[in-house]
């Protein structure tokens, strides 16, 4: 063999060593696959030292008191976005603000790693709320929300991440039946439909179909990954006038409620008469409609023809 060859073995063999020592290495500092909404990873953290050291730090916090009221599956529950890298990787490749809305009206901040989705607002200089990332890239939710989800959130005594994600595609879908029927949606048109059984302690509140009256069929895409994945929507100068009221209070729980509303078998007489002509025009259709065709629509190049196309649906029903 030739010393050019002998040294290019060694060089070779040395290196492979080098790589192998440098992954064991990198493993025994930790290592972690993050795994995303759908089950799929997202993220693989092969380095924990690329982490700023005040975000490792926090670790070392001790936990905040005060939340028996909580259900242990809730309050013990951390969040991936804990890391701001994480953030801003997912930030990237997904829409938060609604089309032609200045992105400054709120600020989206990674949680600190004590952090917990139904913690409130004490200790915090700018009032801010959660939201979990399956609002976003599962059911399309834009900031800031209209008036008639702020009103549902309002008449459920609910923060955003207390709804169960499964029944924001209701939420969801309500909104864009009533805009295909060119109807105005009303909060109470919509919990109509629906009871609610608010636990304690507490955790996520979920609409139950009334199964007679019911027009929604339930949706079929699993939020078994949802917990783990909230961040922080700082309101901000700007964005005040969407989520406050003149007085300064929120236009919605901004927090978790120990006394979510409970709703069990609302009466037609109950409705004023802007929810009884909502309400009325969806009894003319029998069957149920599909939720999950109506979420995606929001998700539409051409929103508008699809919007006709389920006008044509309906007049089939």
């Amino acid at each position: 063999m030739s010393s050019t060859n002998s040294m290019s073995t060694f060089s070779s063999s040395k290196s492979t060593k080098s790589e192998r020592s440098k992954d064991r290495r990198l493993r025994d500092e930790g290592t972690s696959s993050v795994v995303g909404t759908s089950g799929m990873s997202m993220e693989v953290v092969r380095e924990v030292r690329e982490d700023p050291p005040e975000e490792l730090e926090e670790s070392n916090w001790p936990a905040k008191g005060g939340y028996g009221w909580v259900a242990g599956d809730v309050h013990d529950q951390s969040s991936l976005f804990r890391w701001s890298r994480l953030l801003n990787s997912w930030l990237n490749c997904t829409p938060v603000i609604s089309k032609g809305v200045s992105r400054g009206i709120v600020s989206l901040k990674r949680v600190n790693a004590i952090d917990r989705v139904c913690h409130g607002q004490e200790g915090a200089t700018e009032k801010f709320f959660y939201m979990y990332m399956c609002h976003f890239s599962q059911l399309h939710v834009r900031l800031p929300l209209d008036d008639f989800t702020m009103d549902v959130l309002r008449a459920l005594n609910v923060a955003p991440t207390q709804l169960h994600p499964s029944s924001w595609a209701y939420l969801q879908a309500f909104r864009i039946l009533c805009q295909s029927l060119y109807l105005e949606p009303t909060p109470y048109a919509f919990l109509y439909f629906y009871d609610t059984r608010p636990r304690c302690p507490a955790t996520w509140l979920s609409l139950i179909s009334r199964p007679s009256i019911s027009r929604l069929d339930a949706f079929s895409q699993s939020f078994k990954h949802f917990k783990d994945g909230y961040f922080k929507v700082i309101v901000k100068e700007g964005g005040k006038s969407h989520f406050l009221n003149a007085d300064g209070s929120t236009k919605f729980p901004f927090s978790w409620t120990s006394n979510p509303s409970r709703y069990k078998d609302m009466g037609i007489e109950e409705l004023s008469a802007s929810d009884k002509e909502v309400v009325g025009m969806l009894w003319k259709f029998v069957d149920k409609l599909p939720t999950k065709g109506l979420v995606r629509v929001y998700n539409s190049v051409h929103p508008i023809i699809d919007i006709e196309g389920i006008c044509l649906l309906l007049k089939l029903c």
